[in-house]
């Protein structure tokens, strides 16, 4: 019989924040259970690094030009078919708790039931980050890490907490009711999402004097490629912190949401293993992108830097293997695919995922090739990322690409581009390959051209400029009311 299945997704926890991905002192021993249990994807990539295109592509298990879900102005509505629908079309009974970031709760997205969901704005979501074109854009006033950095707790703490709270019950519920119909559960999380405000005792895991530098930071004389420049200036959280020791603040209390994260997840598994299915239910714990806590002075994601393009994938149960890495470089579009598989349903014919049972029982595919894409808040122009081996090329609309050597470079220091001027052949050779590569997955020009009218559209759409700069939240989406 097959097994039942359970998805937690998190919120913006960058894949390297984990004690069994060798973190300094990040501390998430349950994760790191989960690990040990089972297989954890190390090279794993997020479809788009920004919330809800991301979480669109992997709801349809398209990417984000097949979607032309672009930004955080065009939120999934079931229009394109995912793996809710294969799996409602099976009859396996299918729900989710918690964060999905879709349009409404009365759009058909493929879940029987929706508990405590938290949609984007209004159903719109952040129509003033559509507008890109770097003379029609403006900058926030209000700083996206939020007004306070430090211990305490949030709406969004508060909000995980129910979440946890919800899938407990649920736990009992489903118990409850004997069934050999087994059932697949999503739980999304938002921690470690800012704002960044954590409990006390999760705070103090990580002392400020305690916290290393970061790197590559502009103070250091580091500059920033002219395309991450125009990007971050956009919301320059670097620039809005109130004096050095807020920064440090702002660090701890990532890292004490990544624990708090951990703590979380760790309620779920261990009612989980109490209960009737703890022998009957595979997990899939994973984020929708990363974080770029400081390094070159970036915050949040929305760029093809591994900090926040990768994401953390760990998955339990038969045809994971107990401890084991695996290297072969994935995307959460393979995670859609395997949750349709899972319970053998399929996905359409032009899903470009592959399934991560078979990627995981197979030897190491290093070669196998990973995209993601962006086309979001702040950026000027489109942003495409392949990652190929020990290669990873960022592509950048009307920019100067940047190559990365990640066998010797697993930090990002050294741009091959950059470095080299006008190149070194051998180089040379392996960018021409990697773009030629890149363009059988999309025309990045085309793709780029085709986002802008789109999102032009959408602020037309909406009456103008002027009227959109008004809707949605200015920062984090608040969380639906828990009363």
């Amino acid at each position: 019989m097959t097994n039942n299945l359970l998805v937690i997704m998190s919120d913006e926890h960058q894949a390297r924040a984990l004690g069994c991905a060798g973190h300094d002192f990040v501390q998430t021993p349950n994760l790191d259970a989960l690990a040990a249990d089972g297989t954890r994807f190390a090279r794993a990539y997020t479809p788009s690094p920004i919330c809800v295109p991301a979480r669109a592509s992997f709801a349809s298990g398209l990417y984000p030009h097949q979607n032309r879900l672009w930004d955080n102005a065009m939120p999934y509505t079931g229009m394109q078919p995912g793996w809710g629908h294969a799996l409602q079309a099976k009859s396996v009974p299918v729900e989710s708790i918690g964060k999905l970031h879709y349009r409404a709760k009365e759009d058909p997205v493929g879940f029987d039931a929706e508990h405590l969901p938290m949609m984007v704005v209004g159903g719109v979501g952040m129509v003033w980050a559509s507008i890109r074109k770097e003379d029609e854009r403006v900058t926030r006033d209000k700083r996206m890490l939020g007004d306070y950095i430090g211990p305490g707790t949030s709406a969004y703490t508060q909000y995980d907490a129910s979440v946890v709270a919800r899938t407990l019950q649920w736990l009992q519920e489903r118990a409850a009711q004997p069934s050999d119909q087994p059932w697949c559960l999503y739980v999304g999380l938002v921690a470690p999402h800012f704002p960044l405000v954590v409990p006390q005792e999760y705070y103090d895991l990580y002392p400020l004097d305690s916290l290393p530098e970061v790197k590559l930071h502009p103070s250091s004389g580091y500059q920033r490629h002219p395309w991450v420049e125009k990007q971050n200036a956009f919301m320059n959280s670097e620039a809005r912190f109130h004096d050095p020791e807020e920064r440090l603040r702002a660090m701890a209390s990532y890292y004490g949401l990544c624990t708090w994260l951990d703590h979380n997840v760790g309620q779920i598994l261990n009612a989980l293993d109490a209960s009737p299915f703890a022998e009957t239910t595979n997990i899939v714990y994973t984020s929708d992108h990363g974080d770029n806590l400081g390094a070159r002075g970036l915050w949040g994601k929305s760029n093809m830097y591994e900090e926040s393009v990768a994401v953390p994938m760990i998955a339990r149960g038969p045809g994971f293997a107990p401890g084991k890495v695996c290297h072969t470089p994935v995307s959460l579009l393979d995670l859609s695919t395997t949750i349709a598989e899972h319970f053998e349903a399929k996905l359409a014919d032009d899903r470009p995922g592959e399934s991560l049972y078979e990627l995981a029982q197979a030897p190491d595919d290093q070669e196998r090739a990973v995209f993601s894409e962006y086309h979001a808040a702040g950026a000027v122009s489109g942003a495409f990322m392949l990652r190929k081996g020990r290669w990873k090329l960022i592509y950048y609309v009307g920019f100067e690409p940047e190559l990365f050597d990640l066998e010797n470079d697993p930090e990002e220091l050294e741009d091959l581009v950059r470095l080299d001027g006008a190149g070194q052949d051998a180089h040379r050779k392996i960018l021409a390959k990697m773009i030629a590569e890149l363009r059988t997955i999309c025309d990045p020009e085309a793709t780029d051209a085709q986002a802008h009218a789109d999102q032009a559209a959408l602020i037309e759409s909406f009456g103008g400029r002027d009227a959109a700069l008004k809707l949605g939240a200015s920062g984090a989406t608040p969380p639906p009311s828990l009363g």
